[in-house]
């Protein structure tokens, strides 16, 4: 299904005509046919796997197509590769930086692979540190720079040749919201000098950036349009349920209205159905007999999110998932190793590294059985705090206990009761997903019998079962993180520490993941999570945000919300109320505000 109704007299930059690519018996890219103009942003979204970075490597003449064309900037795809890659400049999800020169070091390094040179080079230079607003890390190691930071070192050197075309795929992946906020400042600038993009994305909120969206899967691209046209497309209607328990609410929904089609967004439930009277109705009478809590019922215009998730949820067998949650039964965790109802206690934490204070003096509390995210900007301090409560780097000052146990004194023992999933893929890529869930049993002690049993169980929890002897390279970022949360919980802690678990994940796929989430709290276990995804925050019980190494604020997201965002003009994707990504840029912005008062007075000061 296509919907164009863009003028036509708009120079066309790229095109697709069934566009096509077949690794072995995998149809990666099946007859993908869209037309990018000039000056236009077009967007592809889908799941994992679905085609997007084949379909971009395609067109950057990365790969050889199997069947159909292609052209950039009138160039056709095959027989014009070289005046292709003159047109364009590609930036793929992996950083093609060199972690151990500076930022202009980077930047020298691929002006002179794009033959740019002189006065013009220069100037260009220039332009795009400024662009960018990189120019006071200059001198810094890419390798020390933020994920946002190089981020925007990718693109400065993706834009030292001045391409036409602009392929981007997945380019803020695990990025926070201000350095995600400034990255498309750059990209609306590069639009109005006349650059075409073609990004591809798995945050929907950028998608309703977009001039037209391309929604892709299984390698064919099902819809193509405006946001606006694309949630057209979604027949029935959205009615917004808002509860302080819209968890158990979820599930309730899901036992007595098995077909209802029901996503949570945080405090809120969208609920897609026919009439909407009637639903409410129903739902109501429900609610009231189970005295379970809500606030109002709204009629409201379907989010590109319920579009993603009404054309592609059923595709993805969301269904079956529920299914072997069900059947997996996740175990209680013992429970005698956390004191007082108290899985972390931390007081006046720091961690330094030489004079770089990377944690500055941070206090909380998470209780037991509770979903506590910690946000924060890239280089915030996140993943140093989580390190040190982990066991795995010692604190300058401060203390903390967690599971019972001491993080200076017992280390070891800390790492036996919890779970740990990395920001980075942690997992072996050349072994199967059997073999590293035998492998991590190892580790955890698990033998015999009992490593047979959790195994079973982890693949049931995981819906991996029909995957245990595909190769862990060849799975999907969404399966992906599903393993690594399986190895993680073998051994059945009591606390579990995940670090940026959906980074660059489908919407179907994070829903997924969090479904896993919510089963193992609802059983006592504690999630102690750190997330870009704002939405997410809102999944979680409490949320602290920390920056530049310190606490900023704390509470529950209903609690951020009301006591932060009075003055704030709410999220316009969100009529009336505003976002966790609303309090996150307010929060952060009042603190850097703060800081320049303080720097300000401590220079005119004696």
């Amino acid at each position: 299904m296509t919907i164009d109704r863009l003028p036509k007299k708009q120079e066309t930059a790229i095109q697709a005509k069934n566009l096509s690519k077949s690794f072995k018996d995998v149809i990666a890219v099946a007859e993908v046919s869209f037309e990018v103009l000039q000056g236009e942003i077009f967007g592809l979204v889908g799941p994992d796997g679905a085609g997007k970075t084949t379909t971009l490597r395609l067109l950057a003449t990365i790969l050889d197509p199997s069947a159909g064309s292609g052209s950039i900037g009138g160039f056709d795809l095959q027989n014009q590769a070289s005046q292709v890659k003159e047109q364009l400049a590609y930036m793929s999800q992996r950083f093609g930086l060199y972690p151990d020169l500076t930022v202009m070091e980077n930047i020298t390094f691929y002006a002179d692979l794009y033959g740019v040179s002189g006065s013009a080079r220069k100037k260009r230079v220039e332009e795009l540190l400024d662009f960018s607003n990189m120019r006071p890390f200059r001198k810094r190691r890419a390798g020390k720079l933020s994920g946002g930071m190089k981020q925007k070192l990718q693109l400065i050197c993706a834009l030292i040749h001045t391409p036409k075309v602009l392929l981007l795929d997945g380019p803020t992946n695990g990025v926070d919201p201000v350095s995600r906020r400034d990255f498309w400042k750059i990209l609306y600038k590069l639009l109005q000098e006349g650059v075409s993009i073609l990004v591809s994305t798995a945050y929907l909120d950028e998608a309703e950036r977009c001039d037209r969206v391309g929604l892709i899967d299984h390698g064919k691209l099902i819809a193509v349009g405006t946001p606006t046209e694309l949630k057209g497309l979604v027949k029935e209607q959205i009615l917004l349920l808002k509860s302080p328990e819209s968890r158990k609410v979820h599930r309730l929904l899901q036992e007595n209205f098995p077909n209802m089609r029901v996503n949570v967004f945080g405090d809120s439930l969208h609920l897609s159905c026919i009439d909407p009277k009637a639903t409410e109705l129903q739902v109501t009478e429900l609610l009231e007999r189970k005295h379970m809590h809500w606030r109002n019922f709204q009629n409201i215009t379907p989010s590109l999110e319920d579009v993603f998730i009404n054309l592609l949820g059923d595709g993805n067998n969301t269904g079956n998932q529920n299914i072997e949650l069900k059947k997996a039964k996740t175990p209680k965790p013992s429970g005698n190793t956390i004191n007082n109802n108290i899985a972390v206690d931390v007081s006046n934490l720091s961690r330094r590294f030489g004079s770089f204070v990377a944690v500055d003096n941070i206090s909380f509390q998470v209780p037991a059985g509770q979903i506590f995210g910690f946000l924060g900007p890239n280089g915030a301090g996140k993943s140093t705090t989580i390190r040190m409560l982990c066991g795995l780097l010692r604190p300058s000052s401060g203390t903390g206990n967690v599971a019972g146990f001491d993080i200076s004194r017992q280390a070891e023992e800390i790492k036996q009761h919890i779970g740990y999933m990395s920001q980075k893929f942690s997992l072996y890529e050349d072994l199967t997903v059997e073999e590293n869930i035998n492998f991590y049993g190892g580790i955890y002690g698990l033998r015999g019998t009992h490593l047979e049993e959790k195994k079973a169980w982890a693949l049931k929890m995981s819906a991996l079962t029909d995957h245990r002897k595909s190769l862990t390279a060849t799975l999907s970022g969404g399966w992906k993180q599903r393993l690594s949360l399986a190895c993680a919980i073998l051994h059945e802690p009591p606390l579990i520490f995940l670090d940026e678990p959906t980074s660059g994940v489908d919407p179907v796929s994070r829903r997924r993941f969090w479904d896993l989430i919510y089963t193992m709290a609802d059983r006592g276990i504690t999630i102690f999570v750190t997330t870009h995804y704002m939405e997410e925050a809102e999944y979680c019980d409490k949320v602290c945000l920390i920056y530049r190494g310190a606490m900023v604020a704390m509470g529950s997201p209903e609690e951020l919300k009301r006591d932060n965002m009075k003055k704030t003009v709410p999220d316009t994707r969100k009529p009336g109320m505003p976002s966790m990504e609303d309090v996150f840029i307010s929060l952060i912005e009042a603190a850097d505000r703060y800081e320049t008062t303080k720097i300000n007075s401590e220079t005119v000061l004696p």
